[in-house]
């Protein structure tokens, strides 16, 4: 069995696009997953000063480290301002002191949700350009619209077509 690692990349305590990872990561077959909250990670702000004077936050460690025992990670963006969250951007800052590679090879599935009929897509744009970058190999990507509209606690996506977009992603990811 694969290892997958999943989180959405978001601080809200009921992150929809938490609920949009793990829902996405128990898809996929041949894996046993683990949920990370991005509240388990919470670091002081990065900057040079602050990493000068006191090093790299070990929870920074704690997370580059659970990357690299995975086989698959799946990220669902939360979009603040039509970017990354400050919560994700803040792990990824720091992790990045670590390895500029910060996502060492691994294949990815990225997501993106929100409440709007753009479903996250400006953050989920960024994370597909960027993240090849950063040592990530993105093996697909998917933008959930109208969050509250298409999913549900119970049944997941409830959108046939959206659900099955999804689906033809995941099938196509090998593990």
């Amino acid at each position: 069995m694969k290892k997958i690692l999943a989180f959405g990349a978001s601080s809200s305590k009921n992150s929809i696009n938490k609920q949009l990872a793990t829902y996405a990561s128990h898809l996929i077959k041949n894996g046993t997953v683990e949920i990370l909250d991005l509240n388990n990670y919470e670091m002081p702000i990065y900057s040079t000063d602050k990493e000068k004077e006191n090093g790299i936050p070990q929870l920074a460690h704690d997370f580059y480290a659970k990357i690299g025992a995975s086989d698959f990670v799946v990220i669902s963006f939360a979009e603040h301002n039509g970017a990354y969250s400050s919560a994700f951007k803040n792990i990824f800052d720091w992790m990045s002191r670590i390895n500029g590679k910060t996502f060492q090879e691994k294949p990815m599935l990225l997501l993106a949700t929100s409440p709007g009929v753009r479903g996250g897509s400006s953050v989920l744009e960024i994370a597909n350009k960027r993240f090849p970058f950063q040592g990530a190999i993105v093996k697909g990507s998917f933008s959930l619209p109208s969050f509250n509209d298409n999913f549900n606690a119970e049944n997941g996506i409830t959108n046939k077509d959206l659900k099955n977009d999804l689906l033809q992603i995941i099938d196509s990811i090998t593990l």
